[in-house]
């Protein structure tokens, strides 16, 4: 019995830092865009000394017209757009930022194709030096498995989840050297027969953490997190204790995991959670001015203030919010 306790506490990624309780309080949220018809699916970065965000426009959440927008802003108050991508062939979706290891900025998304007559879905990539002029789209991973997010390593390396779009319902792992050329990390893991696709994943050290959203009937319906060590090729997953969408995650300095997700019940909203890893569960901190259609954060930790875009609709139109919150640590 010791030696398999021994195996399990070997190989569970333990938590370098204590995770302590948070009390969180909204400082400001100022709505930054809503010149769409429906604006949605955010991220954000800080890079050379001002906050970047990007997101998706289009006549509705799923249109044919779906565009990228990229904003940015010093102060987070006065903000100006940077540039804008748009396709004839594809509905862009859910763009994902990323600093490149030359300090370039990185922009994913998945295109929805028109023509489905050879598959359904593409991810790209494009690459910029100043956020406004940006490399011709670069198509990565395997058609129809949208890698949804990217993280960096401290190692200079690059994961990214990709989903499957198609029927087999599976995550693979996977990496890359420069961020723009990825090749397979793991074998696909069908994690419980839902069905698993958003993630956000935190790499520190050699310690990974990676929230995954499910859709399916419940209780295939509860989110999920997993953990592992590097080289990452093996993952210990844990169903949490609800379901979310749209999962951002962070990690303090003083070790404590943060995720905005949009939760479900009593009502539909965008929330500001701790995540217990031991558990796992989700412990709300704060629910953001939303509702309806909303969610899809990204988050900055930023001179000891977090920041957050995200979208919502609880105003009418699906506009983009930037919210500034106060993080007291116990």
């Amino acid at each position: 019995m010791f030696t398999l306790l021994l195996t399990l506490w070997l190989h569970y990624p333990q938590i370098t830092k204590q995770e302590t309780p948070v009390d969180a309080r909204l400082i400001r949220v100022n709505k930054i865009w809503d010149n769409a018809p429906h604006s949605a699916f955010t991220d954000l970065v800080y890079w050379k000394n001002q906050f970047v965000c990007a997101f998706r426009t289009g006549q509705g959440h799923v249109s044919a017209d779906g565009a990228l927008q990229i904003l940015s802003s010093e102060d987070g108050s006065l903000w100006k757009p940077l540039s804008s991508i748009t396709s004839d062939l594809a509905d862009l979706r859910d763009p994902k930022l990323c600093l490149g290891n030359q300090n370039e900025l990185l922009l994913y998304s998945a295109a929805a194709l028109h023509d489905k007559s050879k598959h359904t879905h593409q991810t790209y990539v494009w690459s910029s030096p100043d956020g406004k002029n940006w490399s011709p789209p670069q198509p990565l991973g395997d058609p129809n498995t949208w890698i949804w997010r990217v993280t960096r390593t401290p190692q200079n390396t690059f994961l990214g989840w990709g989903y499957d779009c198609s029927q087999e319902r599976f995550v693979q792992l996977f990496t890359s050297t420069n961020g723009t050329q990825f090749r397979h990390h793991t074998g696909k893991l069908l994690l419980g027969q839902g069905y698993p696709n958003e993630t956000a994943t935190v790499i520190e050290g050699d310690h990974a953490w990676c929230l995954l959203r499910r859709d399916g009937q419940p209780p295939l319906d509860k989110a999920m997190l997993g953990i592992s060590k590097a080289p990452y090729q093996e993952w210990n997953w844990k169903e949490l204790d609800q379901k979310i969408g749209g999962p951002a995650l962070l990690r303090l300095p003083n070790g404590t995991f943060l995720a905005v997700v949009r939760l479900y019940t009593p009502r539909v909203r965008t929330v500001l959670c701790r995540v217990d890893t031991a558990t796992p569960q989700l412990h709300e901190l704060l629910t953001l001015p939303s509702g309806g259609d909303c969610s899809y954060a990204g988050l900055v930790w930023h001179q000891s203030r977090l920041y957050i875009s995200y979208y919502s609709s609880h105003e009418g139109k699906s506009s983009i919010y930037f919210a500034e919150v106060e993080i007291k640590q116990e």
